[in-house]
């Protein structure tokens, strides 16, 4: 981790709301961190995480770049999911690296159930044809792209012109599946807001889905009441956003659920379990918490997850 200045400050106030006592500068923050999500996980509603990687951000050549505020390592993520069943793992590749191909085939192998890229921060032009082969081999594994849509507020942006979900649009095209995280809502108040235009281009796209994760937030709630109305209820599925914080008035605000709802959620510490209660009270059916695994790229359970020979140290996030 590297955050500075306004990432920094929200850094630290998610800290604090998922009750972590330690700061991120502590030499076991990666192993308390781990603990209070398994915690909030088995202390909620919820069966299964997916946890998500954070790969670095490249230029174009495939050459390294200095940016970015943190790195989750491919396979810290697959052995902490080894560790604890609760977990599933999704890989984090930018398609631009020298050995995106190589990467990518080593965790499906691992079992990796999603590909995590912020196209904004992580500089990633989803139509450039040179990363088609890289797209092809996702479809063809059945691995889905969860892929940041809207406004970013708590990871610095490298190219906000690919916050648009029509950046998507080629690798759609390719036949991989495609999960617009946030709705494509848009972040603060100067954003634009994409939804109308994901609903078109789900209209178009079959294998186009989308999430509602971290719309339990100021402005990202106004895309919330709309997801609850959608026309392809089957194409939302739930996400967390975890450990971006939920508020409880926003809803309340919007009226989709009642005073009596906000004081019994705002009584609930675990931020996993908050959510669902809000999403659930907003009349969000059961199915749109379980329908992830339609999308999911397939793992049998009884298969174990193969160990890497590369295992890095959990110090190393």
């Amino acid at each position: 981790m590297r955050m500075t200045g306004w990432h920094r400050l929200m850094g630290e106030m998610m800290r604090r709301m998922i009750g972590m006592p330690v700061g991120v500068g502590h030499e076991d923050f990666d192993e308390i961190y781990v603990q209070r999500l398994v915690e909030s996980v088995r202390e909620s509603s919820l069966d299964h995480a997916l946890l998500l990687a954070q790969d670095e951000v490249y230029h174009a050549d495939g050459t390294k770049r200095d940016f970015g505020s943190f790195h989750v390592p491919n396979d810290y993520v697959f052995r902490t999911c080894r560790e604890h069943p609760e977990f599933l793992p999704a890989a984090s590749i930018h398609p631009a690296r020298k050995d995106a191909l190589e990467e990518l085939n080593r965790c499906l192998s691992m079992g990796a159930r999603a590909l995590k890229l912020l196209p904004n921060c992580h500089d990633v032009d989803c139509s450039d044809p040179r990363y088609d082969a890289f797209w092809q081999r996702m479809a063809d594994a059945g691995l889905p792209l969860l892929a940041h849509t809207g406004g970013e507020m708590t990871v610095p942006v490298a190219n906000p012109a690919y916050q648009d979900p029509e950046t998507l649009r080629r690798p759609l095209e390719i036949g991989v599946k495609v999960i617009a995280a946030h709705c494509a809502s848009n972040s603060s108040f100067w954003d634009r807001n994409y939804f109308p235009q994901l609903i078109g281009m789900m209209r178009e796209f079959p294998n186009l889905y989308a999430d509602t994760s971290a719309l339990n937030t100021p402005v990202r709630s106004a895309a919330l009441e709309h997801a609850l109305d959608c026309e392809m209820p089957e194409r939302l599925v739930h996400g967390s956003d975890f450990p971006v914080p939920i508020g409880t008035w926003y809803a309340l605000l919007r009226g989709m659920i009642d005073s009596d709802d906000r004081r019994q959620a705002a009584r609930i510490g675990n931020l996993l379990e908050r959510d669902y209660f809000l999403k659930s009270r907003a009349g969000f059916a059961e199915s749109h918490f379980t329908q992830i695994e339609q999308v999911l790229r397939p793992w049998p359970s009884s298969k174990p997850v193969e160990k890497s020979d590369e295992i890095l140290p959990s110090s190393s996030q």
